[in-house]
Order: structure tokens, then C-alpha cells, then sequence
């Protein structure tokens, strides 16, 4: 059985790309930072529907942690699936914070930074050892990245998710010699838990955001945890390098 791991899968994106990559008979490590209980629900619907996974805390912030995190995912690997390698790695967790450029703190500069783009660089390097040749990585980044229809506020966000695209493509570049395939998918507007939960408090923004978005709404997780799961699957071997937009025609 193949082996996938999916940090912040405890909600949102995350949760979803978990469920349908174990869909596909994928065994799932997936991780959580501040919400267990979304993690032990991610575990549940996947067991439910007859799959096999694992939650483990992680702070993709504190790079100081992932060599014991890399060890847990070992003793999970072999313990859980008699396996000393896994397959696909999915570096969703993320972190969003808005501000003006003319307002942003360096401790807000900062923490972006960690979880956006220092995080899954150098968890991806820790594990690298333990991924199988062949496999894929798939980071989710952001349309936010666009070269137009700009929201002011999110200067850092953006830089940072800009980074991890082309962070995908070196990686593509660089693993390509073990068959392991990177690409990134970029999300539009879409009804998650990030940025405390903005979406449930500020509902007033979803009529704007759905206007601006050629199919009329604004997107759920279960829109993009599809193509998460396409990405790491064998149909998407000849795919690599790319960041593939996945926001109902947001802006178009």
C-alpha cells in the first residue's frame, strides 16, 4: 500500500486532500497543530470509508522539531504499514495574516515566513530520506499570487506563497532524478478554518468574492482536495513543476 503524508489536514484543504488521496487506497499520516480533535475526525471518516491512517501533532513553524517528527513518521511507517518509505507528501499547513505593508510587524513578516515557505522547505528536506523513488509532492499555495485583482493586505502571504512556487519548481528540478514529481495547486477564495475562521465571522465578503468568480460561488475544500489527490496519483506521472489554479475562474 502506498503511503501519504498531509500536514494541517485536521480541517479544511487539508482534510479533504487526506480523505480523497486514502479514497484511492492510500494509506495517510496526517498531521494537526492546534485542533486535535479535526485530526482524530480526519482519522475517523477516513477508517470509516475503509481506509487506514495516522494523526500526529506538528507545527510546520518550528523546523526545530522535524527531525523527532521524522523519526515518529518511521516508527508510524514501519508499525502501521511494515514499510520503511512513504510516497507522496502534501505540504498544505498554513498560517494567513493580513496587514498593509506600511503596518506589518517583523514578528508577523516572520511567522508567515516559518510556516509558509521555511516550513515546508525544510520539512520536505527531513523527509526526503524516507520518501520512496516515484513518488510526488504537491504544496498548496494561492492564487493570491496573481498579477492582478490584488487584495490589498496581503503583501506578505503572497510573497511568501510566490516563493513556494517557485520553491515547487526547484524541487521538480532537483528531485527529478528519483522519478518524484512536485507540483503546487492554487486555490482561490475558499470556505476554510484560516485566518480564524474569517469566512464564518465576516460572511458579508462571500457575495463579492462569488461575483468575482466565474462559476458564481466561492469554493469549498472539497473542491481542491481532488486535485490534491490527482496530483500525488499515478494518472498525473508525466505532470511536474506546475501550479495548477484551482478557484472556479476567480477573476477571469
Amino acid at each position: 500500500m502506498n503511503v501519504a503524508i498531509v500536514t494541517g489536514a485536521s480541517s479544511g484543504i487539508g482534510q479533504s486532500a487526506a480523505i480523497e488521496i486514502a479514497k484511492r487506497g492510500t494509506g495517510v499520516i496526517l498531521t494537526y497543530a492546534n485542533n486535535p480533535a479535526g485530526g482524530r475526525e480526519t482519522v475517523a471518516a477516513i477508517e470509516k470509508a475503509g481506509g487506514t491512517a495516522v494523526a500526529l501533532p506538528l507545527d510546520v513553524g518550528e523546523a526545530g522539531t522535524f527531525t523527532a517528527f521524522r523519526d515518529t513518521v518511521a516508527a508510524v511507517l514501519h508499525d502501521t504499514w511494515q514499510r520503511d518509505t512513504f510516497d507522496y507528501l502534501v505540504n498544505n499547513a498554513g498560517l494567513s495574516l493580513t496587514s498593509l505593508i506600511e503596518n506589518t510587524t517583523e514578528e508577523t513578516f516572520d511567522r508567515l515566513m516559518r510556516v509558509l515557505l521555511k516550513g515546508p522547505y525544510f520539512l520536505t528536506q527531513k523527509l526526503l530520506p524516507l520518501m520512496a523513488d516515484g513518488g510526488a509532492i504537491v504544496n498548496t499555495s494561492s492564487n493570491s499570487t496573481a498579477s492582478a485583482g490584488l487584495e490589498p493586505g496581503y503583501s506578505v502571504y503572497a510573497s511568501m506563497k510566490g516563493g513556494l512556487d517557485v520553491l515547487t519548481r526547484y524541487m521538480a528540478k532537483e528531485f527529478s532524478p528519483r522519478g518524484i514529481r512536485v507540483n503546487a495547486v492554487s486555490p482561490g477564495s475558499t470556505r476554510t478554518r484560516i485566518a480564524n475562521d474569517a469566512f464564518t465571522q465576516f460572511p458579508e465578503v462571500i457575495p463579492a468574492l462569488a461575483a468575482k468568480t466565474a462559476l458564481g460561488r466561492l469554493g469549498e475544500p472539497a473542491d481542491i482536495g481532488p486535485m490534491i489527490a490527482t496530483l500525488t496519483s499515478p494518472e498525473s506521472h508525466w505532470v511536474t513543476a506546475q501550479t495548477i489554479e484551482v478557484s472556479g475562474g476567480y477573476n477571469l
